[in-house]
């Protein structure tokens, strides 16, 4: 039986794809933070009837010493044929009013983790000459956004890493994915809802700007399930995967926007739907 890793598993997109590759026939090694939280996940496994296939296994991705239990244990595995990097969270906020503790937050789960976790699996990947890392991006790692600057920065520099991971493992038969997902019905735009901004912030108008764009879009939101199967069929084809799979109503030509429009229409564009 192949062997898949999925980092933050414990709800969205990690959940649903630990669900995915289970039904797909993969042994399961589901992570997360806090084992508190692994009910919901077991109770799907449960009910798909894949509850043998999923083994929970604590992680938190930004301490040395979880990490280090975690090389342990991997190195107990006979393989590794797939690793999901999808521990991650979104810091909302104005840059102005984050502080660079928060950036660095941000960064130590979303980029440094994904980092920690990968160079745990790789030994097992590169002795074995095959493997398949699948990070979680966004759309937010190809396009910025107000009031999510640490999350899209930390997106961006996941990209990159990605991009320069995938040249080095090549040699080893080893293939880096990203997937970048668009708006999804999870808790993501909850970050920017959720921020307090201090008295008199001259971003209140930005924020509630942003929040009515958002809410009268949600019903265009695709459902997260499409991108855990897009993840457990990228893990499951033998033919050598794209370095990128954005996905989501209205990503490609986002995407193409950027590609073919000087930066100053784009912005006339973002501004205008945020009526700015």
């Amino acid at each position: 039986m192949k062997t898949a890793i999925v980092t933050g598993s414990s709800g969205g997109f990690g959940e649903l794809i630990a669900i995915e590759l289970a039904k797909s026939g993969f042994q399961v090694i589901a992570t997360m933070r806090n084992l508190n939280k692994k009910g919901h996940l077991l109770k799907l496994a449960a009910a798909e009837n894949v509850a043998d296939k999923i083994i929970v296994f604590p992680l938190d991705v930004t301490m040395q010493e979880s990490i280090e239990k975690f090389k342990v244990f991997v190195q107990s595995l006979v393989s590794v044929n797939v690793l999901v990097n999808n521990a991650g969270y979104a810091q909302g906020g104005f840059s102005e009013e984050l502080t660079v503790d928060e950036y660095r937050s941000q960064f130590e789960t979303n980029f440094f983790g994904v980092i920690a976790v990968t160079q745990a699996v790789l030994p097992v990947m590169r002795r074995q000459r095959s493997g398949k890392i699948i990070n979680m991006s966004s759309i937010s790692g190809r396009f910025g956004f107000p009031g999510l600057s640490a999350y899209v920065a930390s997106k961006h520099a996941l990209e990159g890493y990605s991009e320069s991971l995938r040249l080095e493992l090549k040699p080893f038969g080893i293939d880096v994915i990203l997937i970048e997902p668009g708006s999804y019905k999870t808790n993501i735009w909850q970050s920017i809802e959720n921020v307090s901004l201090p008295n008199d912030s001259p971003y209140e108008l930005l924020k509630d700007s942003i929040m009515k764009t958002l809410t009268a879009g949600q019903d265009s939101y695709g459902d997260p399930l499409d991108v855990a199967r897009l993840a457990a069929t990228i893990a499951l084809n033998e033919s050598t995967p794209n370095l990128r799979y954005p996905i989501g109503q209205g990503v490609k030509t986002m995407l193409q926007l950027k590609n073919y429009l000087p930066w100053k229409t784009i912005e006339r564009i973002v501004l205008k739907k945020l009526k700015l």
